[in-house]
């Protein structure tokens, strides 16, 4: 929700001083342009900075529809008939002969406008603030989370300070002071915050877990839906409430445990309190904030998870649910150094998001990206797409050691390369509903038969890439072909496009790479990289996504040829140039493209 804008009369001393001011800032630009980035910390914050962060996230339009189907404001209920002050329709006005006087002063809004005056449904995020923080940084942080406060999500803070040892006698007051330290930085930035230094988590497992359960383990700390009041009563009055680590033990005794325990008993709790909630009979007030958390945000000085595939930057985007214990194996000893809490905090989003909805996410982020927040709360998507090319994002000066790390629940991603083992009802739904047209299934099946390669499955045949080897009377090795590509319309936007682009990219061009070893069950990375092929029609609205991630691309009449070269073979091919530079048209690509145009153009349709 933007703010609302007054607007006065200005001298003309002030004039001439704004004048000057645009000058300067105009000045400022340019010289910008021609310098590095300034650090963030030594920013000072704009009148401008909340529209320039909304602007900078650059949301897609289903992103906007994403947002506002979460935040918008409730749809108002018709004025009865029978009121005096109902203004007519335009239809209705023009159908009666009386004249119906129309009060000039006050015009009815359009409903862009009311979308974004009207109030935002309040919805919670779970924050953890992982200090500690200079002033500066404090600050920083804390105007980020009043600005997602402004766009409709209310924070709920809890606080950690690595550097304070455990079992200090200075301990308590440290962590009450740091609390009180952040409360003072929210209201520096027009914020209402509350202390909330009562223990109201209890530790130890809730009664009646399975505490056999290796799969899925609990929380270390839990809470009833009653325990929650103040913190139901603090955004019930419009307040952020900010939490020491703290929690009530079996002597009913306030002591200092981990913060993650602290945000794993919250996810829990706020979520079966919503549910509690919503449960108990009477309507339910204007004022009333939903508990459910929808975002988990880990605000820290070291930033993302790093990346064994991206030279110790951190990944862009995980999926929990495939990459968990793969990023454990393959974190590198000198991380524990760097980035000492981050395999700490990749449990702890595993342990939220697994009582959050499925549409919620989590981000590690440093305090030196306070936007990155917001860009996510608006796009709910990494900084950069995981699914771009390697090069591109190695070469991208976005992607620095302080880009976030987004997570998600994710799914499980699978490699099958026999056609017998296809759940092929469960394939054919998909596709047609991804593609909106009947399947001819016997032609279709009878050609996979002959030629299939291998199908990436994501989930429970969500989405799904078919990948086939298309012979070729030329060339003795046959053409890796990408058939279909195809996620479902409800997970489209969640992570699933990327996530099954990435195993894409794994088990075809990207083979040969080290960072192609990732868990989806096919050659873990191991063999040559192929060139991989695909159609599209001119038309297609995707083409967009496909140009961005593709080697290069021809016309082809109707359609629109696309490829990704092998990456490894490229690699190899610009190590043997140095300096030389790899020429237009190398002598291994002379006439591939009318190959491949030629073979992708007898490939009959797969529908009815």
């Amino acid at each position: 929700m933007l703010p609302r804008v007054a607007v006065s009369c200005v001298h003309a001393p002030a004039v001439a001083s704004r004048r000057s001011h645009t000058f300067k800032a105009f000045y400022a630009t340019i010289r910008g342009l021609r310098q590095p980035p300034p650090d963030l910390d030594d920013i000072p914050p704009s009148d401008n900075d909340f529209i320039m962060s909304i602007l900078r996230a650059n949301p897609s339009l289903r992103d906007t529809r994403s947002y506002l189907a979460s935040f918008g404001p409730r749809p108002k209920p018709a004025p009865p008939l029978s009121s005096p002050d109902r203004v007519p329709p335009v239809a209705d006005s023009l159908s009666s002969t009386r004249s119906i006087p129309v009060a000039k002063e006050h015009p009815v809004p359009s409903p862009v406008v009311s979308s974004i005056l009207d109030p935002v449904i309040k919805r919670t995020a779970l924050v953890k603030v992982q200090g500690p923080f200079s002033d500066v940084q404090l600050e920083s942080i804390a105007r980020g989370l009043v600005y997602l406060e402004k766009l409709g999500l209310v924070s709920v803070i809890v606080v950690e300070s690595d550097t304070l040892v455990r079992g200090d006698q200075d301990e308590r007051s440290s962590l009450i002071e740091e609390t009180m330290r952040v409360v003072s930085m929210l209201e520096k930035q027009g914020a209402r915050a509350r202390p909330v230094l009562g223990a109201f988590v209890r530790l130890g497992p809730k009664p009646g877990d399975d505490l056999n359960v290796l799969d899925d383990p609990h929380p270390e700390a839990h809470t009833f839906p009653s325990d929650l009041v103040p913190i139901r009563s603090a955004l019930r009055a419009g307040e952020i409430p900010v939490i020491p680590p703290f929690a009530l033990d079996s002597f009913c005794r306030s002591v200092r445990i981990d913060a993650n325990d602290i945000l794993g008993a919250l996810a829990r709790g706020m979520v079966e309190a919503a549910g509690y909630h919503n449960l108990q009979p009477g309507p339910s007030t204007d004022d009333e904030v939903d508990l459910t958390p929808l975002r988990l945000m880990i605000i820290n000085r070291e930033g993302g998870v790093p990346s064994y595939a991206r030279s110790g930057y951190p990944h862009l985007l995980i999926n929990l649910t495939s990459e968990y214990s793969h990023i454990h194996d393959t974190f590198h000893e000198p991380w524990h150094h760097s980035n000492p809490t981050a395999l700490s905090n990749l449990a702890l989003a595993q342990s939220c998001l697994r009582y959050m909805p499925s549409t919620s996410s989590a981000i590690m982020v440093s305090h030196r990206s306070p936007s990155s927040l917001i860009a996510n709360l608006i796009t709910n998507k990494p900084a950069l797409s995981s699914s771009l090319p390697h090069a591109l994002l190695q070469g991208n000066r976005r992607l620095t050691p302080h880009t976030p790390t987004l997570l998600r629940r994710g799914l499980p991603i699978r490699v099958i390369r026999t056609l017998d083992d296809v759940d092929r009802p469960k394939l054919n739904s998909l596709l047609e509903q991804s593609f909106g047209r009947t399947l001819d299934e016997s032609a279709f099946y009878k050609r996979l038969e002959r030629t299939l390669d291998f199908v990436v499955v994501a989930g429970d045949y969500v989405g799904a890439a078919v990948v086939t080897n298309e012979p070729s009377n030329v060339a003795a090795q046959p053409i890796s072909y990408l058939d279909k590509f195809a996620v479902l319309p409800s997970h489209q936007g969640d992570g699933t496009v990327d996530f099954l682009w990435v195993a894409l990219h794994d088990e075809s061009y990207g083979l040969g790479h080290p960072f192609s070893a990732n868990p989806n069950g096919g050659k873990g990375g191991v063999g040559e990289g192929r060139d991989l092929v695909w159609r599209s029609r001119a038309n297609n609205p995707v083409n967009k996504w496909y140009f961005e991630r593709s080697s290069g691309h021809v016309r082809m009449g109707s359609w629109v040829l696309f490829w990704c070269d092998a990456e490894k073979r490229l690699r190899l091919e610009q190590a043997s140039r140095t300096n030389a530079g790899m020429s237009y048209v190398e002598n291994w690509e002379e006439g591939r493209l009318a190959l491949w145009s030629s073979v992708a153009g007898k490939i009959p349709s797969s529908w009815k």
